[in-house]
């Protein structure tokens, strides 16, 4: 039985609880969310989340969405903020 591979987009974003960092990862795509106290535990548990969603919607008789990696662009951009603005890294 030949595995296809199937490509998602994941977000991980860090978080400070307290004097502690945690990272929040999240792929948009699918819903899923999970976290890690390291980029590679996050990246771990949300690649372990998104193989028990796959396969629930399998279960379930549900297509299984996929991003379409090769047309997307993920990119920042900058803006120049007003003088007097109240400015909170999120």
């Amino acid at each position: 039985m030949q595995k296809r591979i199937l490509n998602y987009r994941i977000i991980i974003e860090p978080e400070k609880m307290g004097r502690k960092t945690v990272y929040n990862a999240y792929c948009p795509t699918l819903g899923v969310a999970d976290y890690g106290d390291s980029i590679d535990e996050a990246l771990k548990s949300i690649k372990d989340g998104i193989e028990l969603a796959i396969e629930c919607m399998k279960d379930e008789g549900k297509e299984i969405p996929m991003d379409n990696t090769e047309e997307q662009v993920v990119i920042t951009t900058k803006v120049k903020a007003p003088p007097d603005a109240r400015i909170v890294v999120v």
